[in-house]
């Protein structure tokens, strides 16, 4: 399983329920990541999405507690063990986490691959992508150059699970 997501210096993600800062490059880099294949992620992510609405060309799924939600477009699971069941059939390299930050940690056991892009900033928030680069069962296996939107430094990298 993969799982992506945008962070700053601190591997800040979010604050308030919004990302830190839009960068189209990035934007463009999820949307053909993730096109035509699965995202997994969390209610909370849902209502950041434009309407509220699952994203177009890909399979959702939500992980909720709430086992009553529903939304037009997407799958709802409501523990770790039915989305197992779920992503079952799909091959776990079309699988992708995109958070928001509970779900990152609960799933990030479950993937071998992270697609970061470090934001080259220290931003005030509220909500944080785990550390890879602390963590010894990870690898940077890629990385782009660096480049700017407006003043803001940033860099694509792909982390890999080390065997």
């Amino acid at each position: 399983m993969n799982i992506i997501a945008a962070a700053d210096r601190k591997w800040a993600i979010g604050r308030k329920g919004r990302l830190l800062v839009s960068i189209p490059n990035d934007h463009k880099f999820f949307r053909e990541e993730t096109m035509g294949k699965v995202v997994v992620f969390g209610r909370k992510t849902l209502q950041t999405f434009p309407q509220g609405m699952p994203l177009q060309g890909r399979t959702n799924i939500v992980l909720t507690r709430n086992e009553d939600f529903q939304v037009k477009g997407a799958l709802a699971v409501h523990s770790l063990e039915e989305l197992r069941r779920a992503l079952e059939s799909y091959p776990t390299q079309d699988v992708y986490c995109i958070g928001g930050e509970s779900l990152y940690r609960q799933l990030l056991p479950w993937c071998d691959t992270a697609h970061i892009t470090k934001i080259d900033h220290v931003y005030e928030a509220d909500a944080y992508f785990p550390d890879l680069d602390r963590d010894p069962d990870w690898k940077i296996t890629a990385e782009s150059d660096e480049q700017t939107y407006f003043d803001i430094p940033y860099t694509f990298f792909r982390y890999e699970r080390r065997k």
